[in-house]
């Protein structure tokens, strides 16, 4: 319907100007002047009506019937189309080709004009929403910027629902003058319903659904009222994806600032945690050292066969398996501080083993550990007391998850450019989805005997950061030959400067 009206208004402008030619033609022959006036009249009307209509076919349709309407009313024989003078056809063709040219150029000029005033305010809309969405502090400021900005521009009723990070997902919707904020249910549907979306957008009885792209991920979805004409989308595409894009990457910059917050808040929340163990196991150690060397005069000043001597063995293993709890969480915080620097010396990989099992099995005098060293001797590069305890950490997993019967080994042999250091028992094993947790940080098998102490999940991850901080290599598997678990880690035979843990 619309598109017949602007016909007709065009129609009525081209004979209205016509024939206001004609009239003025008429006076001009009446006031004496010569044809050539009116021909230039009629070249200006011709002009007006390329000016004033839309489209080509207007301004052709007006040098035509321009041309008619002088040789009907001035040229002999009068109010006929025929031609008397032949001369009038070289200026018939004259002037219908000036006409033709001048509507095309005016026609060609107007389209310009308006395609250049059209990306002028598409350029100051985008400017003005680029000012607003970056002055915008949080992701519900975006929202409204984006439903106000696309509502002015397509004169309907928009929603927009931001949806990339679940936890806070919101819903704003554009009515009218009015801002209604929406309850987002089910925030997943919609992320599975546009990640893979096809098309250009979506549609339903109501609206249209566009998405809203980061760079990864979908972030929201801009819904737009199915009264907007369609021609009118078409016609404003350009500019209304555009506005998406600023909108998408508006989105991305909140995201990002969320994002940074909430690791510093991690951050803070972490260095008050190792701050307080740090604390609190300063505190611990030197009472649990007391209580170790008290309880261990008392062993030996009691006789062996006296009951009491079972008590006093039981205060000191605990407070021993306290005592290396304490240790794990001060190596830990150290090595999150990067206050341990890793000293190499060559050292006999057969010493350190050796230390490492007279420790634990002074803690666990009734448990053997058989060990099994290489025959040749070498001289190993490494921080003697941090692989001491990376060993004895392995022995007391090691011990932990077996029983007196079940047999525990230590072996060392050496490759052409490292030394291999293992630990098997023949306990219960791991599962098998335990093993990709085994060194993550507070991660505790809940496979265990009956009568172990549960850790806290340390021992392992401070086995790895020091391995590699070496250089080497650790790793946890169940054994191939037999029933059990076994932990293998290797140091490089070639010595390297120290590294900062």
């Amino acid at each position: 319907m619309n598109r017949w009206k602007m016909i007709l208004q065009n129609l009525v402008k081209l004979i209205g100007i016509v024939s206001s030619a004609t009239v003025l033609g008429k006076i001009f022959v009446e006031l004496g002047f010569s044809e050539t006036n009116i021909v230039v009249m009629y070249l200006l009307a011709v002009l007006l009506v390329a000016r004033f209509t839309q489209g080509y076919q207007y301004g052709i349709l007006s040098a035509v019937v321009s041309l008619l309407c002088f040789n009907y009313f001035f040229t002999a024989p009068y109010h006929t189309l025929a031609v008397n003078d032949p001369s009038y056809l070289i200026t018939f063709s004259i002037m219908l080709a000036t006409s033709l040219v001048t509507s095309a150029l005016t026609t060609k000029e107007k389209l310009l004009t308006k395609e250049a005033n059209e990306r002028g305010e598409e350029s100051q809309i985008l400017y003005m929403l680029s000012s607003k969405l970056s002055d915008a502090a949080d992701m519900e400021d975006i929202l409204k910027i984006a439903v106000e900005s696309i509502s002015r521009l397509i004169q309907v009723n928009v929603g927009c629902v931001y949806i990339g990070i679940r936890e806070d997902a919101m819903h704003i919707q554009q009515v009218g003058e009015k801002q209604i904020h929406r309850n987002v249910s089910k925030p997943e549907e919609l992320q599975r319903k546009f990640s893979n979306l096809r098309t250009e957008y979506l549609e339903d009885k109501d609206a249209y659904y566009y998405p809203v792209n980061g760079r990864e991920k979908l972030l929201g979805v801009v819904e737009i009222d199915k009264k907007a004409p369609v021609e009118e989308l078409h016609a404003k595409q350009k500019l209304f994806h555009s506005i998406l894009e600023n909108v998408s990457m508006a989105m991305e910059r909140i995201e990002v600032t969320i994002e940074r917050i909430r690791d510093k808040e991690n951050m803070e929340r972490e260095r008050e945690r190792a701050n307080l163990l740090r604390a609190i196991s300063h505190d611990l150690r030197t009472p649990l050292s007391g209580i170790m060397g008290t309880s261990e005069m008392l062993m030996d000043m009691t006789d062996k066969e006296d009951k009491r001597q079972k008590l006093l063995l039981g205060i000191y293993q605990d407070a021993d398996w306290l005592k290396s709890l304490v240790e794990n969480i001060l190596s830990l915080t150290r090595l999150q501080d990067g206050k341990i620097l890793i000293h190499k010396e060559m050292e006999a990989i057969e010493e350190v083993i050796g230390c490492a099992v007279a420790h634990v099995e002074r803690s666990f005098p009734k448990r053997e550990i058989q060990v099994e060293t290489p025959e040749d001797f070498r001289l190993v590069p490494m921080d003697a007391k941090l692989i001491e305890q990376v060993i004895t950490n392995l022995l007391d997993n090691a011990v932990k998850h077996t029983t007196i019967q079940e047999a525990i080994t230590i072996s060392a042999g050496y490759t052409q450019n490292n030394v291999s250091i293992a630990v098997r028992d023949e306990g219960e094993g791991l599962d098998k989805e335990e093993i990709p947790n085994l060194f993550r940080i507070f991660y505790t098998s809940e496979k265990r005997s009956s009568d172990a102490k549960r850790g806290i999940g340390l021992g392992l991850t401070i086995c790895e950061t020091v391995v590699k901080a070496h250089g080497g290599t650790i790793l946890g598997r169940n054994r191939m030959d037999r029933r059990g678990a076994e932990f293998i880690f290797t140091l490089p035979l070639t010595e390297g400067e120290g590294l900062d843990v």
